[in-house]
């Protein structure tokens, strides 16, 4: 196939910095193949990982979406208690957000079980944040309001299995 160019150490940051720009720009797979050069470069670069994560779960509800089970495999190379626990409740989150907005069967009850599980996640990050950072609670609150504001989002009188988006 093809062989890929490698980035020098010296470019990461400006690098990076692309990738934050091509996610705002809404154009997610640019950053992720950004994101993809660094860390054959860093392995262990927790800002590559991050927004990495982030521009995957951008591509949840697009025309070819990411499975959110490939996002969460990336979690345990993220260093802290803290963010292993945040990015998985952001995974969860957006995967309801994606159920949301989507006009698959089951939408509303996949959306409330993602929400729920997300906001597990807040809450356990939350319990051991770093001062002053209370991004966690925000999220939760956002869940909630997810489940409060919209009536088919609740939890199916005869739940079945879990299903991923992409199933």
């Amino acid at each position: 196939m093809f062989e890929l160019k490698s980035l020098r150490p010296d470019a990461i940051p400006a690098a990076l910095e692309k990738a934050h720009r091509y996610r705002l720009l809404n154009e997610p797979e640019q950053a992720q193949s950004i994101c993809e050069d660094v860390l054959r470069v860093e392995p262990e670069n927790q800002e590559a990982l991050t927004t990495l994560i982030l521009a995957l779960t951008d591509q949840f509800a697009g025309a070819r979406p990411v499975l959110p089970k490939l996002v969460r495999a990336l979690l345990p190379r993220l260093h802290g208690e803290y963010e292993r626990a945040y990015y998985a409740g952001l995974i969860d989150e957006r995967e309801g957000i994606a159920w949301l907005r989507s006009d698959k069967p089951r939408c509303g009850p996949a959306a409330y079980e993602c929400f729920l599980q997300a906001m597990g996640h807040f809450e356990r990050a939350e319990a051991v944040r770093p001062p002053a950072n209370d991004d966690a609670l925000l999220r939760w609150n956002s869940c909630a309001r997810m489940i409060m504001n919209n009536p088919d989002v609740a939890p199916e009188e005869a739940a079945g299995p879990h299903i991923e988006l992409g199933d």
